[in-house]
């Protein structure tokens, strides 16, 4: 696993590398770049939305049957890049916009900036709309930084952290041991509360500082990734839930043993949780979208959560 910068950078060079090596085995091109098969899978289905242009005509045809990757229009994308006006602009604010994160190594930083001059002097006249658009970042640029210092310097960190499991603000200290990127950037560390190793979204911290006390970590190996951030234990109680077509993103969001489609567009999936009870926010997000039907347990708190918001929405009211 990686951050999504070194992931960029990955790619880029990946690119190059399969364009030299038509045919290229799986097992031998992870190898090379020092990643597992599952994370070069992972490269390999974003590459062909990308291309010398957005609009659609001209994106990398790349696939694999699993063990060799082909690479079918390599000369039709190595003609020299012409921008549209539109595709200047949107080129040029995303990368000021990462530019300007605070969590970018200065040599990245440097090389964006010298990118953008060149685009610009390129793009000519087209690039100056782009000087009157801006893009700001949410809380997560701040709390990158935060991190990215931390494990740098070898420090402990606080959090203010909203749990999904808890349904509400947690405060807890933890030694950060790395940045993972799956869907979401996570943050794992090893937590001083539970007492145990544990994954942190980076969206979901409302607060954080970086604490004068040395991280410590329990020395282990690695955790072996290849299946997955979030891991159930087949051991774990069965959880049905059902949900109709406006539902069906819970598939996306939650590891689940299987998902059967249902006559009305929606699923019924079946996942594994260590506590049921923790679903409970999930089944108030669904709202008219879905329900759990077993166990009953959640399906009758996640109720009662809703009737007792109601009332006080009631209140509210009068």
């Amino acid at each position: 696993m990686s951050n999504a910068i070194d992931q960029t950078r990955r790619m880029l060079s990946l690119v190059t590398y399969l364009r030299e090596r038509p045919g290229a085995e799986v097992a031998e091109v992870a190898r090379a770049f020092g990643i597992s098969e599952r994370e070069l899978i992972g490269d390999l289905n974003v590459l062909p939305m990308c291309g010398t242009s957005f609009r659609g005509g001209d994106l990398l045809d790349i696939d694999t049957d699993g063990e060799r990757i082909w690479w079918h229009n390599v000369d039709d994308v190595a003609q020299p890049l012409r921008l549209a006006a539109d595709e200047a602009t949107a080129l040029l604010v995303a990368a000021r916009a990462v530019a300007g994160l605070p969590g970018l190594r200065a040599g990245d930083r440097e090389a964006l900036t010298r990118a953008v001059a060149k685009i610009e002097n390129a793009a000519g006249e087209s690039a100056e709309g782009s000087a009157r658009v801006g893009v700001t970042f949410e809380a997560e640029s701040h709390v990158f930084a935060d991190i990215d210092r931390a494990l740098s310097e070898g420090r402990r960190l606080w959090l203010r952290y909203y749990s999904h499991g808890r349904g509400g603000m947690t405060e807890r200290e933890v030694d950060p041991i790395r940045l993972l990127t799956e869907g979401h950037t996570y943050l794992e560390a090893w937590c001083r509360t539970s007492e145990d190793h544990r994954m942190f979204r980076l969206d979901r911290v409302a607060e954080i500082k970086v604490l004068d006390v040395p991280a410590d970590p329990p020395r282990r190996e690695p955790r072996d990734l290849s299946g997955g951030l979030v891991n159930p234990s087949a051991d774990d109680p069965e959880v049905v839930v059902e949900v109709s077509s406006g539902g069906r993103w819970v598939a996306e969001y939650y590891t689940h043993d299987r998902a059967e489609e249902l006559p009305d567009g929606g699923l019924r999936i079946t996942l594994r949780s260590a506590d049921p009870s923790q679903l409970r926010p999930l089944a108030l997000r669904l709202g008219r979208d879905g329900r759990i039907v077993s166990p009953p347990e959640p399906a009758e708190q996640a109720r009662a959560a809703a009737l007792e918001a109601l009332a006080h929405y009631g209140e509210g009211l009068v």
